[in-house]
């Protein structure tokens, strides 16, 4: 019989070397001595935890290999308690390392990629699991994304996705275009945002997102977040924390929002659990070092 979850989450680990507490980003030729560091996973790892701390049925199609990064996250993820069934496994270094210098205002990133599996484990999971939707935690455009998107329709899930790209990229790109209309929800940040549609104003970058996808949500760190739907705005400001780290806080904000939305709460609410999550999270170190569940979000509601 096959799984049921609530969630489908895309995507792979990566584990994020963070270090905190510097006077200032590195410069060549300089030695920093810095106060605070933490080895965590990242990337889909992020959502998937987050959900899961908020009681979401979780079925994350990460693909791992036989090296000791891989390892280590899939320590961490059985340790959590995430059903690890679509897990793929190969026999092969499959190491994905980022290394965070953070700053509270903002973090730079050194990353390496060994070479994905030919075929994501998504594309797996998807033909043998049943969900309500599926989340992709990046801008996924071309022909993997469209046969996704077929199977995804065909199961009828609601298709979900960040806007986390790894290189600018613009809607004048017909496939980009596509996949941003492909999304029943759209999370990007208000960087992505500006970077998509070309425009300084995040209120018109909002609007011309808004006409390609029937909600689309922009992230904004410490201003809040703003959502259109059917031509309606929406904006819930921010939790006026001061941040320890911030690595990973959109993706635990997604977490929040996807949560308030599967209970088909109002889109305001959904942006004040986002902004919750997302908040909380940069009070420990890397997205999940602080531990957010549905009674830390009901505490500041």
């Amino acid at each position: 019989m096959a799984q049921s979850y609530d969630v489908l989450v895309a995507g792979s680990y990566s584990l994020d070397l963070i270090f905190t507490g510097l006077p200032h980003l590195p410069r060549l030729g300089e030695e920093l001595l810095v106060s605070g560091f933490a080895m965590i996973p990242g990337e889909s790892y992020n959502s998937a935890v987050a959900m899961h701390r908020l009681g979401l049925r979780v079925g994350w199609a990460g693909d791992f290999g036989d090296d000791d990064f891989s390892r280590f996250a899939l320590k961490e993820a059985r340790r959590e308690g995430l059903d690890d069934s679509l897990f793929v496994h190969h026999q092969r270094p499959l190491r994905r390392i980022s290394v965070a210098a953070s700053l509270p205002e903002d973090r730079a990133f050194l990353t390496y990629y060994d070479p994905e599996p030919r075929l994501p484990a998504i594309l797996k999971a998807m033909a043998a699991a049943s969900a309500g939707m599926i989340y992709l935690p990046g801008l996924y455009y071309g022909p993997f994304l469209d046969a996704g998107l077929r199977l995804a329709r065909l199961k009828r899930m609601k298709v979900l996705m960040d806007g986390n790209m790894g290189e600018p990229v613009s809607l004048e790109d017909p496939t980009v275009r596509k996949a941003v209309s492909s999304a029943d929800l759209f999370l990007p940040n208000a960087r992505e945002a500006r970077c998509l549609t070309g425009l300084d104003d995040l209120a018109e970058a909002l609007h011309v997102l808004g006409e390609l996808c029937p909600l689309v949500v922009v992230k904004d760190g410490p201003h809040g977040a703003s959502a259109i739907q059917g031509g309606q705005v929406y904006h819930a400001s921010g939790l006026g924390l001061q941040p320890v780290d911030t690595t990973g806080a959109g993706d635990c904000f997604n977490a929040g929002f996807i949560k308030a939305w599967l209970e088909e709460r109002p889109v305001q609410e959904c942006l004040r659990w986002g902004n919750i999550v997302g908040g909380l999270s940069t009070l420990g170190m890397g997205a999940t070092g602080r531990v957010v569940r549905l009674e830390d979000v009901q505490r500041y509601l």
